[in-house]
């Protein structure tokens, strides 16, 4: 691969992992603005607007799961979508600028959502699972690729 189009793909996988980085810091966002208030009819209303039978399976177990909700589980929600968002965007900020850790950094963070991807795919199996896998699994070798040639800063 040319240095060229080898920049440009470590700054396409920092950027993705930023943009889900941003993502996650906006739900953070979104769980604190449910912060004194009824979760629970919160739910109800978005299950009613989105137009889901209350009785399925899912729909029952997010509405159940609502009723439980307190501020403090909001709280800890937020805080662990800033503590992940602010890794994702460290390690998109370490990838753009080819440092050796950020690679390291989406690696093993890759390598630890394999397995489970794995297990989802086996267990209820689909094309947009079979996808998702397959491109992190490609992300996870690039990045030990990269690693392995050297190339990066340290």
């Amino acid at each position: 691969m040319h240095i060229d189009s080898s920049r440009r793909a470590m700054q396409a996988v920092a950027l993705m992992e930023a943009v889900k980085g941003l993502i996650v810091l906006g739900a953070g966002f979104g769980l604190l603005t449910l912060l004194h208030r009824d979760v629970a009819h919160v739910a109800i209303s978005l299950v009613t607007r989105l137009h889901i039978d209350p009785a399925r399976h899912y729909a029952g177990v997010f509405l159940d799961a609502a009723e439980h909700v307190t501020d403090a589980n909001l709280w800890l929600g937020a805080a662990l979508a800033l503590l992940y968002s602010t890794i994702r965007m460290a390690e998109g900020y370490g990838l753009w600028f080819g440092h050796r850790w950020a690679a390291w950094l989406g690696a093993a963070g890759g390598a630890l959502y394999v397995p489970i991807e794995v297990y989802e795919l086996w267990h209820k199996p689909g094309w947009i699972k079979a996808a998702t896998l397959t491109f992190n699994v490609a992300v996870l070798v690039y990045l030990v690729w990269m690693l392995r040639r050297g190339q990066l800063q340290r």
